[in-house]
C-alpha cells in the first residue's frame, strides 16, 4: 500500500535525536531550530522524560476515560500551579486541532449561539470548525464551509464590535502570536478590546495558545502579556514534547455535564506522563528564563545581518522576514549547513522554533551559516 501523498517531503531520515541536535541515517547531524513545528519543548530524548514513559509503559500504557485516572488530576494540578490559570478546568485531548474543535464546540454549548468570528492569517486546525475558522481556503473542503465564520482583519475592533453586536456570535478565537500566519501580533489595546467587547456580548474569548503555549514566548502563555481572562485557553504542541496531547482550558464559568465532551485516547496514561514530566522540566530547568535570555541573544545577532529587514514574535516564536522568498535560502540552510528552520504563509518568513533548551552557542551556529549562505 502506498502513502497517500499529501506531503512535500525533504530528503531527509531522521533515525534518532538528542536535545536539539538530529541525526539522520547516515548519521549526519542536523541542528534544530524548528523542533517539529514548536512540538520539542525540553529537547529531544531528554532522560527524565524517556525514563517516565518507559516506566509507565510497563505498567499501564491505556485504559479509557471509563475509569479513574490519577495521572490527570496530577497534570491538572501541576498545569494551574506553573501556568498561573487558577480555577480553570482542564479537558483533555489529543491535538491541536482537536482542542479548538472542542473549545468552538464548548463555547457555542454555553452560549447557544453558532457563529464564529476569527481573523486574517490565523491558523487553528484541520477538523471542521477549526478549519472553517482557519484563514485558507485551500483547506477548506465544501463540507466545512457550512459552518458560519466571519474572518476579520488582525487589530479591528469596530469591525469586531459590528459582528459581535448582531449577538449570533459564540466565540473569538484568536492566536496572539499567529504561528503558520507569520509570526503577526497585534497590540495590547486590541487584545484587551477584544476580551471586553467579548464579555459585553457574551461570547467566548477563546486564546489559541497551541504553539505560543507551555513557555514558548517566556511567558507559560502569550496572551499573559496582556490583561485578559480567555474563556478557552487551547494548548497542545509543546505540551507533549512530541507525544501526542492537547487540550483546553476551560473558566470556571463554563460548567460541565457528564457527555458534554468525550473522546478515548485523550488523556490517556502514557500523554499524561509525558506532559507533567514536560512541566517538571520546564521548572526544574527554568526554561522560561532561559527562553527570555535566548531569545534576547538572537534578536541582538539579527542586527548582524542587513538582509534581515525585521525580525517578528517572541520568545523562541520567532520569524526573520527578508524581502525576497525564503524557500531556497531554507533548502541550503538544510542541506548545506544542517539546520532545520521553517517557513510560514508569509513567503519571505523564515520561522524560528527550537527546543526551550537551546544555548548561545547554538544561536551562534545559526548565523555563522546563515551568514555563508547569504554572501
Amino acid at each position: 500500500m502506498s502513502l497517500f501523498n499529501v506531503y512535500p517531503l525533504f530528503d531527509i531520515t531522521p533515525v534518532k535525536a538528542k536535545d536539539v541536535f538530529v541525526f539522520d541515517k547516515n548519521n549526519t547531524k542536523y541542528l534544530d531550530l524548528y523542533g517539529g513545528h514548536a512540538v520539542i519543548s525540553i529537547g529531544h530524548s531528554h532522560p527524565k522524560y524517556v525514563a517516565a514513559i518507559s516506566e509507565q509503559v510497563s505498567k499501564l500504557g491505556f485504559y479509557s476515560n471509563s475509569i479513574q485516572n490519577p495521572l490527570q488530576v496530577t497534570l491538572a494540578n501541576k498545569l494551574e500551579v506553573l501556568s498561573g490559570c487558577k480555577d480553570y478546568q482542564l479537558f483533555l485531548c489529543n491535538s491541536g486541532a482537536e482542542a479548538n474543535e472542542n473549545a468552538l464546540k464548548l463555547a457555542s454549548f454555553h452560549n447557544e449561539k453558532k457563529k464564529v468570528v476569527a481573523f486574517k492569517n490565523g491558523f487553528h486546525g484541520r477538523t471542521s470548525a477549526a478549519v472553517a475558522a482557519t484563514d485558507n481556503a485551500k483547506i477548506i473542503a465544501p463540507i466545512n464551509a457550512q459552518q458560519e465564520v466571519e474572518i476579520l482583519a488582525l487589530g479591528d475592533l469596530e469591525a469586531l464590535e459590528k459582528a459581535l453586536a448582531k449577538n449570533d456570535v459564540c466565540a473569538v478565537i484568536i492566536e496572539c502570536i499567529q504561528g503558520v500566519g507569520g509570526l503577526d501580533e497585534s497590540t495590547a489595546a486590541f487584545y484587551e478590546g477584544v476580551n471586553a467587547l467579548c464579555k459585553k456580548y457574551n461570547t467566548c474569548f477563546i486564546a489559541d495558545e497551541v504553539q505560543s503555549g507551555f513557555g514558548r514566548t517566556g511567558d507559560f502563555f502569550a496572551f499573559q502579556k496582556y490583561k485578559v481572562t480567555p474563556d478557552i485557553i487551547s494548548v497542545a504542541k509543546g505540551m507533549g514534547n512530541g507525544f501526542p496531547i492537547g487540550g483546553i482550558l476551560i473558566h470556571p464559568n463554563i460548567k460541565a455535564t457528564f457527555g458534554l465532551l468525550g473522546t478515548t485516547f485523550g488523556g490517556n496514561h502514557l500523554a499524561c506522563v509525558a506532559s507533567s514530566v514536560v512541566l517538571e522540566v520546564i521548572e526544574e530547568e527554568n526554561l522560561m528564563q532561559n527562553v527570555k535570555e535566548i531569545s534576547a541573544y538572537f534578536v541582538e545577532k539579527t542586527k548582524e545581518i542587513s538582509e534581515i529587514k525585521k525580525i517578528k514574535g517572541r520568545g523562541l516564536m520567532l520569524g526573520l522576514e527578508f524581502d525576497f522568498p525564503i524557500a531556497e535560502l531554507r533548502k541550503k540552510l538544510i542541506f548545506n549547513q544542517k539546520i532545520f528552520t521553517g517557513s510560514a504563509k508569509n513567503p519571505n518568513l523564515l520561522r524560528i522554533l527550537p527546543p526551550l533548551t537551546i544555548k548561545k552557542t547554538h544561536v551562534d551556529l545559526f548565523f555563522e551559516a546563515l551568514k555563508k549562505e547569504l554572501d
